[in-house]
């Protein structure tokens, strides 16, 4: 869970990186192995997405001064 900014940097950051590695292995992993192979990171991409969109519509704004 998402608590504050800094940890929003950070996840934003994380999933980024993994985006990164599965474009990568998209480029060197046979096509037979790509379903195993690349289930797992989109399963932590989109818990991670999740958990932006969370941290994004629930939690209040500060109010402007």
């Amino acid at each position: 869970m998402i608590r504050n900014d800094q940890e929003l940097v950070a996840t934003r950051g994380r999933m980024e990186a993994l985006e990164r590695t599965l474009s990568a292995l998209r480029k060197t992993a046979r096509s037979e192995e790509w379903p195993a192979l690349s289930s797992g990171y989109r399963l932590e991409i989109e818990r991670m997405q999740g958990e932006i969109l969370d941290y994004l519509v629930e939690r209040a704004p500060a109010d402007a001064k």
